[in-house]
């Protein structure tokens, strides 16, 4: 890396790092700042200005660059080189506790040292949607916000689309019914095409795009690799995503809920563990569509710790309103083959084939830090393993079908409601994460502070809906 800037081969150097709230944030250095010696020993910056790192009587801090992370950015007028940082306190050789990027590695370096792997695959499945325009208001005498988008069931009626105010030429479906269209219903071909073509260009490993089932909404497709480096790319999928929207003249969000009455944004996250080159979800003899008993017992980790892992993986308020019954959320807190209810799904593709046996676990969206959210699926599936949790038995049906007695009679749960209820959850059940030094009681403790005071920060505020049900009482 230091070879490269050296030979003039970029005029500028963009340091990122990524806060405990999933946010990236970058200093941009001149070349002749970026030698091996500050690659080595870090570049410097104020750790007290960021959420949930240091307070302001010990706030110098460093940034380790990764120079596997290195491509130039495609966004900038001129050459710029990126380089993702992991961030470390002055003169410590281990990663700094509350860093997101850090927590990730020290999770696989956990998993080693228990002789159980060497190596977690992740793929995230990422979705979000596209919008023309979007407009919030939060004001003590007004509440309000309005998304528009070309292809929104909601605008056949109007004369004219869309911020450039186009003639309505009408190619829309019905929401739930956005899956998979050609166009012109599917007006976000070329954008998407854009954006996953940009990704290849800066080392993202492609796979492939589509609409998705609601209105508005797409997702791009990158192919699995381990836990660290997939929680890298991640970053930089919705980085690319972002910007690429934004020269075409659109917004994209990773709200899980950002319009009522169709469905809401996951990241359904495939993973799977291996050791010395071979799947250990895999067993020709498994009693259960092949999976191995290590799977069954990661399986059983997942289910079990699912509210406190939820505080992580589905970190907002908004959260909550996507994982509720009727929208293809998975919102049961069981496992089956490819019923997209449950919380973990195995999907059946290959199913001969052990390379491609894996779980899938569908509560997460995207909105969530991804090195903390792979890390705490992880040790929730390490601790499955090492204490034989069963993950009970599968429930290969429609469990919508089912009446309350009937869900209560066979065990089923269901995910917990709200953002407050997954942080208690993850204060009574937090033991899991603490093995190996992966996280630290001081950095949950503050997380879960963090996040009530955003609970009660929405809890507070007048609704709409609430005029409409109350005012005339």
């Amino acid at each position: 890396m230091a070879e490269f800037i050296k030979a003039g081969k970029c005029d500028l150097v963009d340091a990122c790092f990524t806060d405990p709230l999933g946010t990236w944030h970058h200093c941009t250095f001149a070349p002749s700042q970026v030698t091996e010696e500050d690659i080595i020993e870090g570049l410097a910056f104020d750790g007290s200005s960021i959420r949930l790192f240091k307070g302001i009587e010990e706030s110098d801090m460093v940034m380790i660059p990764d120079p596997a992370t290195c491509f130039i950015d495609p966004f900038y007028d001129h050459k710029v080189l990126h380089v993702t940082c992991s961030v470390h306190e002055p003169f410590k050789k281990e990663g700094f506790s509350r860093c997101p990027r850090s927590i990730a590695k020290r999770s696989v370096e956990y998993l080693k040292s228990t002789g159980i792997a060497d190596t977690c695959w992740v793929g995230p499945e990422a979705e979000f949607f596209i919008f023309d325009s979007v407009k919030y208001s939060v004001a003590p005498n007004k509440v309000m916000f309005e998304v528009d988008g070309q292809d929104g069931p909601w605008n056949t009626g109007k004369d004219a689309v869309g911020h450039e105010g186009k003639a309505n030429l009408a190619h829309r479906v019905n929401y739930k019914q956005a899956y998979f269209p050609v166009p012109p219903i599917d007006s976000h071909f070329n954008l998407r095409s854009d954006m996953l073509l940009t990704m290849g260009d800066i080392g993202v490993p492609i796979e492939k795009h589509h609409h998705e089932v609601a209105a508005c909404q797409s997702e791009l497709g990158l192919t699995c690799s381990d836990l660290v480096s997939t929680a890298d790319l991640l970053q930089c999928y919705k980085y690319v995503i972002k910007n690429v929207a934004k020269k075409h003249g659109k917004s994209v969000t990773f709200m899980p809920k950002p319009m009522y009455g169709d469905n809401g944004t996951g990241m359904h996250v495939h993973q799977s563990l291996w050791k010395e080159g071979k799947s250990l979800f895999f067993d020709k003899d498994g009693k259960y569509v092949k999976l191995s008993e290590t799977c069954m017992h990661y399986m059983g980790g997942l289910l079990k710790h699912a509210p406190a892992i939820l505080a992580f993986t589905n970190p907002t308020t908004n959260s909550y309103k996507r994982l509720v019954p009727g929208f293809e959320a998975p919102v049961n807190l069981v496992y089956s083959k490819g019923n997209r209810s449950a919380a973990i799904r195995v999907p059946m593709y290959k199913p001969e084939n052990p390379k491609a046996k894996r779980i899938e676990f569908r509560c997460p969206d995207p909105t969530s830090c991804p090195y903390i959210a792979f890390a705490v699926m992880l040790m929730a599936g390490i601790d499955g393993i090492k204490n034989k949790i069963s993950p009970g038995e599968p429930c290969d049906f429609d469990i919508y079908e089912l009446s309350k007695e009937e869900r209560e009679k066979k065990g089923i749960k269901s995910c917990p409601g709200s953002l407050l209820e997954v942080l208690d959850a993850l204060e009574k059940d937090h033991d899991f994460l603490l093995e190996g030094g992966v996280f630290t009681k001081d950095f949950i403790k503050n997380y879960i502070d963090l996040k009530r005071k955003e609970h009660y920060a929405v809890a507070l505020i007048p609704h709409p809906k609430e005029y409409e049900l109350y005012y005339a009482c």
